[in-house]
């Protein structure tokens, strides 16, 4: 089996920062209920305050695949349209 590893990072605009910072929350609970996903951490950037540091693991591509489709049509893939993501995807056999 091959696992699905995602790191990296988010930029969140300034002026939508409270309203995605409080979305995280629920976006977390419902990404590690969901089948498949082994390790989902998304931390605020000490320094930079507008920056979340990524990291996910799914426990293989079809988990991973599910998570990004369904990220796609929810709540949070709609109010994080703005926001700049930086990922890198490595596969681990």
């Amino acid at each position: 089996m091959s696992t699905v590893i995602l790191k990296g990072y988010i930029e969140v605009p300034t002026e939508e920062l409270n309203e995605v910072t409080n979305a995280l929350v629920e976006h977390i609970r419902l990404t590690e209920a969901e089948p498949g996903c082994l390790v989902f951490k998304v931390t605020k950037h000490s320094t930079i305050s507008t920056r979340f540091d990524v990291y996910e693991e799914f426990e293989d591509q079809k988990a991973f695949e599910h998570h990004q489709q369904r990220v796609l049509s929810s709540e949070w893939g709609q109010l994080t349209a703005n926001v700049r993501r930086f990922y890198d995807v490595v596969v681990r056999e």
